[in-house]
């Protein structure tokens, strides 16, 4: 499985939205460790995205998280790590989290699956949204830069099996699970993929969780609110930071 790995330190797994590959996550979290020392990043692409190929053996959504966890473990070997899901590696970070809390250092949510079916989740409409100019602007940016580059890349019968059925796109076991780590959730309040209130259900689980709905974004967060999405992170690793520390 192919990854990229960055700067040196306790590690930091990046895992993408369905389909998606790695650069988008690197591109938006790299420049956030410019000054800050003691993180090494592993932003992967999961099987049948971006550089690494289909498994055939992988049928659903567990098979799918074995394959990161076996790459996790070779990656990082016995350290503790922290981890970054955005929309269904969300799901596949709190799956992690699942079977071994203990060894998370902190956990990241963006844009978080939390609802597998979708006739099941709460959406808000994009009726707020104001596509401005430079909206729009940076919104065509991204999907030229990242989603369409991974769409081409992506074996999308691979992935469209597994998704095409709410039991092979669900974890066999329900991810939830109480995590004492510094947490951070946040979600778009014009995010009509995945929402913002589904994930406001889980937050009993996290009791260091910080959680936000960041008005102006959608499910490709960040977009328009860039510097509040910063200032979210580097609290996240500041708390993690501490934590260690305590």
């Amino acid at each position: 499985m192919y990854y990229e790995s960055f700067g040196a330190g306790r590690p930091i797994v990046f895992l993408p939205g369905w389909g998606g590959a790695n650069g988008e996550g690197r591109d938006v979290h790299e420049p956030f460790f410019e000054g800050r020392p003691g993180w090494r990043r592993i932003y992967v692409d999961p099987p049948g995205t971006g550089k690494s190929p289909a498994d055939p053996s992988i049928e659903d959504q567990d098979g799918m998280l074995e394959a990161i966890l076996a790459l996790i473990d070779d990656v990082v070997g016995d350290e503790r790590f922290a981890l970054a899901g955005t929309s269904a590696g969300g799901l596949h970070a709190r799956g992690i989290v699942k079977r071994n809390p203990a060894r998370v250092l902190g956990l990241l949510l963006r844009v978080p699956g939390i609802v597998v079916d979708r006739a099941q989740r709460t959406l808000p409409t994009e009726d707020y949204l104001i596509r401005s100019a430079a909206y729009q602007s940076a919104w065509d940016d991204k999907q030229r830069r990242y989603y369409d580059p991974a769409e081409a890349q992506a074996d999308l019968e691979f992935l469209g099996r597994i998704q095409a059925d709410v039991s092979t796109y669900s974890l066999r076991e329900d991810p939830a699970a109480r995590f004492e780590g510094p947490t951070l959730v946040v979600t778009g309040r014009q995010d009509t993929m995945t929402g913002y209130a589904d994930a406001w259900s889980i937050l009993d689980d996290y009791p260091r969780a910080t959680y936000a709905v960041l008005d102006q974004e959608g499910h490709d967060l960040p977009v328009h609110r860039l510097a509040l999405y910063r200032a979210l992170i580097a609290d996240w690793l500041d708390r993690m930071e501490e934590h260690l520390d305590a």
